[in-house]
C-alpha cells in the first residue's frame, strides 16, 4: 500500500480539491493519504476562512487518513521555505509519493528545471535579476532559458517541492494531476472554480454555492473579508512599534512607507493598494502584514529553520494504525497534546492561534481556544 502525501491550504475546500483526492484514489487504489495543511494563516499571509478544527474534520470526511499541521514559520513564507517544512514532515512520516496539481502536468520537465536551479550559473542569474529590482518569483523564472520559463503558480510551487526533495535527499517521488481551471481567475466559472474566485465571491457576497460541498457553503455563506477583522489589531501593532524592520519580509526601507500610509488608511484593502509596487507584489505585502501582526521577527525566522515537531491534527482508523506503527522510527517528535510538549516553535504556534481567534466573535474565540487544547487529534467516526 502506497503512502501518498499532499500539501494543502483548503482556503476553502472546494470541488477542485475533491477532484484532486478522487484522482489520487483512482491512480493509487487502497493508498493511505497524509495531508500537511496550513491552519490559522496561509502562504499568502491571509487568515484561513476555516479554523483548523473544521478543516481537519473536512479532511477526514473526504478521505484523508492522517492530517498534520504545517507550522506558521513555514506556512506563511515564500514557496521554497513553505516547501521545505512540508517536505521535511512528509519525509519523516515515510511518504512514498506526493501528488500536486499542475497546469503543465509535465513532472519530468519540472524535475529537470529543479535540478537546473542548483547550478552556480542559475543562482548567479537569480542574484542579478534581484539586484535589478525584480521580485523573487520573477527572478527565479527569468533565470531559466526562454524555452523553460514557467509562470503558472501550481507548477512554480511544484518546482519548489521537487527542489526540496532533491535538497533533502528524499526518496519521495513527485507526481502531478492536471489542473482543470485557472488559479488566478476571480470569477466563478463552474463547479470546479479556483479558491481565488470563491474567496472573492465571499467578499463580494455573491453566490458560490455550486463550487463547494453544501456543508462548507453553510459555514461560509455569511462570512465577510476576514482580513478586515484584523485591521484594527494590525494598525495598533504598527503605530506602537518603534522599528518595523525587525519583522520578517519587511525590507529595503518599506517600513517607512508603511508607517506613513497606515495613519490615513481606513481599511486593510486600501492600505495594501496604497503601498503596492512592482517589487512588492500583492501577496508579498499581505505576507509581510501577517508577519507584523503575528510578531514574526527576523530573529524568529533565523531560529525556526527546521521542523521541530510534527503535530497530529486528526486521523482515520488506518491513519492511527500507521502512526502507531512508525512513531518509534520517526526522527522528529510527534505532538498530539499541547499541554504535554514544550518546543519553542510550538509555543509560538499557540500564540499565533490565539491571534487568529481574535478575528472571530468573542463567544467563538473561546470555543476555538478550548478546542485548540482539548479536541486534537480528531478521530474520524466509523
Amino acid at each position: 500500500m502506497a503512502n501518498i502525501g499532499i500539501i494543502a491550504e483548503y482556503n476553502p475546500f472546494h470541488y477542485g480539491h475533491l477532484y484532486h483526492l478522487k484522482q489520487i484514489r483512482l491512480l493509487e487504489p487502497n493508498c493511505m493519504i497524509i495531508a500537511v495543511i496550513t491552519t490559522s494563516f496561509t502562504q499568502r499571509g491571509t487568515p484561513s476562512y476555516l479554523d483548523k478544527y473544521t478543516k481537519t474534520k473536512l479532511c477526514l470526511d473526504y478521505g484523508i487518513d492522517l492530517v498534520v499541521e504545517l507550522p506558521f514559520p513555514f506556512a506563511t513564507q515564500g514557496a521554497d521555505f513553505f516547501a521545505k517544512g512540508a517536505i521535511q514532515i512528509l519525509n519523516a512520516l515515510g511518504v512514498d509519493k506526493i501528488y500536486f496539481g499542475s497546469e503543465s502536468n509535465d513532472v519530468q520537465k519540472l524535475i529537470t528545471l529543479a535540478q537546473m536551479t542548483f547550478s552556480e550559473e542559475y543562482q548567479n542569474k537569480v542574484a542579478l535579476y534581484l539586484k535589478e529590482g525584480e521580485n523573487y518569483p520573477t527572478a527565479l523564472n527569468k533565470a531559466f532559458n526562454s524555452q523553460d520559463i514557467i509562470t503558472t503558480p501550481n507548477d512554480l510551487l511544484g518546482l519548489s517541492y521537487i527542489k526540496e526533495i532533491i535538497r533533502q535527499k528524499s526518496k519521495i517521488i513527485p507526481k502531478t494531476i492536471q489542473r482543470t481551471n485557472s488559479f488566478h481567475e476571480k470569477e466563478i466559472t463552474g463547479e470546479i472554480s479556483s479558491a481565488t474566485s470563491i474567496r472573492q465571491a465571499i467578499k463580494d457576497h455573491r453566490d458560490f454555492s455550486g463550487t463547494v460541498p453544501n456543508s462548507i457553503y453553510e459555514l461560509l455563506k455569511e462570512k465577510d473579508s476576514l482580513e478586515e477583522a484584523y485591521f484594527a489589531f494590525f494598525k495598533y501593532k504598527i503605530l506602537s512599534s518603534d522599528d518595523l524592520s525587525i519583522y520578517q519580509t519587511v525590507d529595503e526601507g518599506i517600513e517607512n512607507r508603511i508607517q506613513k500610509v497606515i495613519k490615513k488608511a481606513n481599511n486593510f484593502e486600501d492600505f495594501i493598494q496604497e503601498i503596492k509596487t512592482k517589487r512588492y507584489t500583492y501577496n508579498r505585502l499581505k505576507r509581510m502584514c501577517c508577519h507584523i501582526l503575528c510578531d514574526f521577527t527576523k530573529e524568529k525566522a533565523k531560529k525556526f529553520t527546521d521542523i521541530e515537531y510534527i503535530r497530529i491534527l486528526g486521523f482515520s482508523a488506518n491513519g492511527q494504525k500507521y502512526l502507531n506503527k512508525i512513531k518509534k522510527e520517526i526522527s522528529i517528535p510527534i505532538v498530539t497534546t499541547l499541554s504535554k510538549k514544550k518546543f519553542d516553535m510550538l509555543e509560538y504556534e499557540k500564540m499565533v492561534s490565539s491571534i487568529y481567534f481574535l478575528g472571530f466573535p468573542p463567544q467563538t474565540q473561546q470555543i476555538l481556544e478550548n478546542l485548540e487544547y482539548a479536541m486534537f487529534p480528531i478521530q474520524k467516526e466509523k
